[in-house]
């Protein structure tokens, strides 16, 4: 079976994919546009082989690229980036070459836009927060009449929290139009609830053969705009309402082959149009890996290889996988640059040192959602964890008295 996988170098834990689709019988292919000297050794010794591009958006040459493969390894069976970047390209290459394990050409519009999304979890009965598309400053007005301030603006089709803001006047409504850039905007109300995550790996039935949740206290937005402190962690369990309303999103998306990340608000109180304190609201979807280094904590709190999974998943539509081992919460912490903190981090390891699981430099293209300097952790009770999460994000205060 041959699989190709675009841009394998990035996020560099990718490699793991690859390293597994070559463990599991498959042609583990890579295009890129790094050089091949410039891989990493686990890359390197991951791959059947490689193919560079000079520019990854020029669509002539990944053309090129996969017919090239094709002529040598015969008809390609998966063609997949796990990165929300490329899936836009990804379905058309599929479209092209005739590969039928995932959307084709504009079909992958229901996992792009944010509009679309909400009709497919009205299909799964999964509610979302009421919305307009705001053409007109006018038309604007009259949803925020329906709803209030504050509202959420963000692209329809757009990447995580990147250019989303919170309009909390008319003042600042007024400046979104000033400033909007000439892309479709999507506008919904505030939802006041707790973000959290339905992640895991469907089969060809769209049904999800390994699954977890992560829970984010501090929403992505305030983490991207505000430059505020980043954390979220792995649960132990998923509770059994979200892997209901995960699995029914999922079929109504028919999601196949997917490593997918579904958002969800918990509600922290009732909401008249919308539902009551503790319901789930669907907010959108992302048929690939959640973001920057998530896959790997997922590894740690359910002591399983999500990596080994996906390919087995790939080649037989199942895993042997155990997936009754211990579990643990993992949790991420994002350190910034500039930020006075109490603690540095020879500190924290030597206070963790038998919890720490990864430390990292995060890169740039990374660092503003996820922070400069990573650390994930693991533990047996959510106490602990958050305990640990205040030791490494103390900050030294300052205080002056007249």
């Amino acid at each position: 079976m041959n699989f190709i996988f675009i841009s394998p170098h990035f996020p560099k834990t990718y490699y793991q994919f690859t390293k597994a689709l070559k463990e599991e019988g498959f042609n583990s292919l890579g295009i890129g546009d790094m050089d091949y000297n410039s891989l990493s050794y686990e890359l390197k010794t991951s791959l059947t082989e490689y193919y560079k591009v000079n520019n990854m958006n020029n669509y002539q040459e990944m053309f090129k690229a996969v017919a090239y493969f094709t002529y040598k390894y015969g008809h390609i069976d998966y063609i997949e980036s796990n990165n929300e970047y490329w899936l836009e390209q990804d379905a058309r290459l599929r479209e092209d070459f005739n590969i039928n394990t995932g959307k084709k050409g504009k079909a992958i519009a229901s996992f792009k836009s944010k509009e679309l999304e909400k009709k497919y979890y009205k299909k799964a009965g999964v509610k979302t927060a009421r919305y307009v598309i705001p053409t007109t400053i006018s038309k604007a007005k009259k949803f925020i009449a329906l709803v209030g301030y504050p509202v959420i603006v963000k692209p329809d089709n757009g990447v995580g929290a990147s250019k989303t803001y919170s309009l909390k006047n008319d003042d600042e409504l007024k400046s979104f139009f000033k400033t909007k850039p000439q892309v479709k905007y999507i506008m919904e109300e505030f939802v006041e609830g707790d973000l959290i995550s339905f992640d895991g790996i469907s089969n060809s039935k769209a049904y999800p053969v390994f699954y977890s949740n992560e829970v984010f206290p501090n929403q992505i937005m305030n983490v991207v705009n505000e430059k505020s402190d980043v954390y979220y962690y792995s649960n132990k369990e998923c509770p059994s309402d979200l892997l209901d309303a995960g699995e029914k999103v999922l079929k109504a998306f028919n999601a196949k082959y997917r490593y997918f990340h579904l958002e969800f608000f918990r509600l922290r109180e009732d909401k008249e149009g919308l539902g009551k304190k503790g319901d789930l609201i669907g907010l959108e979807v992302n048929m690939r890996c959640p973001g920057g280094y998530t896959p790997d904590i997922i590894n740690y709190s359910k002591s399983a290889n999500t990596y080994k999974i996906y390919a087995q998943v790939m080649k037989m539509d199942k895993t042997t996988e155990d997936l009754n081992k211990e579990k643990f919460y993992a949790i991420y912490i994002g350190r910034r640059y500039g930020i006075d903190y109490k603690h540095d981090i020879s500190s924290i390891y030597s206070e963790y040192k038998n919890n720490i699981v990864m430390h990292d430099i995060m890169p740039p293209i990374l660092s503003d959602a996820m922070g400069n300097e990573s650390i994930v952790a693991k533990f047996s009770s959510l106490e602990d964890a958050t305990k640990f999460k205040d030791y490494a994000m103390l900050r030294n205060w300052l205080i002056w008295y007249n």
